[in-house]
């Protein structure tokens, strides 16, 4: 199993996602952001930048985060990227619409892409459909998983930008679960830390 670990930044939503005790047993540590530079991350396989993070202190220890992707690592990083962390990623910002699913006939406007990927042995697409913060139009050839009808991707997989795995995705799914809501991130969750310690990546 892949050692996984988890900046962390002391938010209490993040504190209840990674140590519930169904998913403790993939998370290997999580690294208390501020003293990230004391911490040998070679040890560890997979590292994941949470959404909602203090945006500036993930900035300041990025030549890091860049030395263990380009080690041949993992990296995922969740949530809106409004910082440009990694590279070739272009993402831009959508209106979100929290309540799409009460509208008449409603439909979220995700569609998969690569329904063979071994990730959707562990989710489906109901797992993954909640809201979306924005887009990401890759500038390189990528996987890219999940998309927005007739706009950009929302969950992809990069071997190409990197000497090692990076996978972004718009979606929140440890924010909503740690603050209690949105019934479909828990489903997400279950799947998605599973395929990162164990699947084909």
């Amino acid at each position: 199993m892949r050692k996984i670990a988890v900046l962390y930044s002391g938010s209490s939503h993040q504190h209840r996602s990674f140590t519930e005790p169904k998913y403790k047993p993939y998370i290997a540590e999580l690294l208390y952001l501020p003293k990230l530079a004391q911490t040998d991350l070679n040890q560890f396989d997979v590292l994941i930048v949470p959404s909602q993070i203090h945006q500036e202190q993930v900035t300041r220890h990025l030549e890091q985060i860049h030395a263990f992707l380009n080690s041949g690592k993992t990296v995922v990083a969740l949530g809106a990227q409004h910082h440009s962390w990694f590279p070739n990623h272009r993402w831009e910002s959508r209106p979100t619409n929290f309540w799409w699913w009460l509208e008449p006939g409603a439909q979220s406007g995700l569609v998969l892409t690569m329904p063979e990927h071994d990730l959707f042995r562990y989710i489906t697409l109901e797992d993954a459909t909640w809201h979306y913060h924005g887009v990401f139009f890759p500038e390189q050839e990528v996987e890219s998983l999940i998309e927005i009808e007739n706009d950009g991707s929302i969950l992809y997989v990069d071997k190409k930008s990197t000497q090692g795995t990076l996978i972004l995705t718009t979606l929140d799914p440890e924010y909503h679960y740690g603050s209690y809501f949105m019934p479909a991130t828990e489903r997400f969750l279950d799947g998605f830390l599973p395929w990162l310690a164990n699947g084909r990546i």
